[in-house]
């Protein structure tokens, strides 16, 4: 049997089409699960229609919103209005917006993010596609619970209704309005020649790094106009000298003017400003044969431990006459740090 239907809440909506958070219940007794499900009139049915195609293609790949089912629902609206749905995952933590509405973002968890977002970006521009409108409202954020680490954050992309084939001309450029996104991330080719490049996706996102460490718009200009007149000059939002050395080198990479010096989204996993981390923690994880656990050293446990003495008696007799002589003692300094390991899951 088909399970029940309840609407929860409108979560979002956008040029072609609303978000609803539903409720499904089996008929069976089991606990009841929460589908997001974007809805569009029968006129943008090809624009969801392209989404869910490219959703099917890149399920199961990391930092990609899941959608379900087959095919999209077919439906009437109060209207009497012909309606397609598309059920995707859904986000508790809403979009990386809305989170920095709500907190401010440390280094780490600005480099943790970045990484994610260009996973996600890698399968995308594997397939063949540029994502086109990548920005802060179309990152969704999924809280993961851990007893011994607490709450982290899970991001991932969605909303791929303007995505365009690597290379072709977006259908959504204009003459008068030559974005093929949202105006304040895009980047100047694209407002140019209304071509998708993969490139596109890193000018993006190099927007979205300035904005998780300003708070702030990329640009300080609102004007799509204003905006306009910069990237035809192409030029760049602005990138603060008080933000650290790594991140300031990764978004010059991603805001050059020309597309090709920005390289790839696989390439750019390798920058430095990413890296940092991992450097990090090379110095304080070992990786040991047994399941694939870690071990961390703890120093400060080592430094504690006392000095061990050990008597060393007199040569044998046979070799001097020594006997009279007091015996000596060793200071056995505690074993190299690579001895002392703490599993951890």
């Amino acid at each position: 049997m088909i399970p029940s239907m309840e609407l929860v809440k409108p979560l979002g909506k956008g040029s072609y089409g609303s978000v609803n958070l539903i409720k499904f219940t089996k008929h069976d007794g089991s606990n009841p699960y929460y589908h997001a499900v974007k809805s569009s009139c029968a006129q943008d049915h090809d624009s969801l229609l392209n989404e869910f195609q490219i959703l099917s293609k890149l399920r199961d790949c990391p930092g990609i919103v899941q959608t379900f089912g087959t095919s999209l629902s077919r439906g009437v609206d109060n209207y009497g209005n012909r309606v397609y749905s598309m059920s995707m995952e859904y986000a508790a933590g809403g979009s990386l917006s809305s989170l920095m509405v709500t907190r401010s973002l440390n280094d780490t968890m600005i480099r943790d993010f970045t990484r994610m977002i260009l996973q996600g970006l890698v399968s995308v521009h594997d397939l063949g596609y540029v994502h086109c409108d990548l920005k802060p409202d179309n990152v969704l954020v999924f809280p993961r619970h851990d007893e011994e680490v607490g709450v982290s954050y899970e991001l991932k992309l969605s909303d791929f209704g303007m995505s365009t084939k690597a290379g072709e001309e977006s259908v959504f450029w204009e003459f008068d309005s030559p974005y093929l996104g949202t105006p304040i991330y895009m980047s100047p080719e694209s407002v140019q020649y209304g071509v998708a490049l993969k490139s596109l996706d890193l000018w993006s996102l190099s927007c979205i790094v300035l904005e998780m460490y300003t708070g702030k718009s990329p640009w300080s200009l609102q004007d799509s106009e204003e905006i306009l007149s910069n990237l035809l000059d192409e030029k760049a939002p602005e990138i603060p000298e008080s933000l650290p050395w790594e991140a300031r080198q990764f978004l010059q990479t991603c805001f050059a003017r020309n597309p090709v010096l920005r390289g790839s989204a696989l390439g750019m996993l390798k920058h430095p400003f990413l890296l940092k981390e991992v450097s990090d923690e090379k110095k304080k994880v070992m990786v040991s044969g047994a399941g694939g656990r870690r071990a961390v050293m703890k120093s400060k446990d080592i430094m504690k431990k006392p000095l061990r003495v050990k008597i060393i008696p007199p040569k044998p007799p046979q070799f001097k006459k020594v006997l009279n002589r007091p015996l000596r003692l060793k200071i056995i300094p505690p074993k190299p740090p690579g001895c002392n390991l703490v599993s951890v899951q």
